[in-house]
């Protein structure tokens, strides 16, 4: 994660693959930071089904909006 600082908001860069093992440290991050707090997802290549589902937790805009809308049609009614 690198952070490219806009005032008080933290917007860490992600790269490459982001998977589950990484939610951890993501996780703490956004509640470190809350409401200040945006991805940049633009470098990012590949997401594991884990990080759409942590994603539909946060609140997501544009395509990742579309991955988690899909995500949670395909699980309706089961649990994850």
């Amino acid at each position: 994660m690198r952070y490219a600082g806009r005032s008080a908001i933290a917007e860490p860069r992600l790269i490459g693959r982001i998977e589950a093992e990484y939610l951890g440290e993501l996780g703490a991050q956004v509640r470190n930071f809350r409401a200040r707090f945006v991805l940049d997802l633009n470098e990012v290549t590949l997401v594991d089904v884990a990080v759409v589902r942590f994603l539909i937790t946060c609140e997501a805009e544009g395509y990742i909006r579309e991955w988690m809308d899909r995500e949670q049609d395909t699980t309706r009614g089961r649990l994850i």
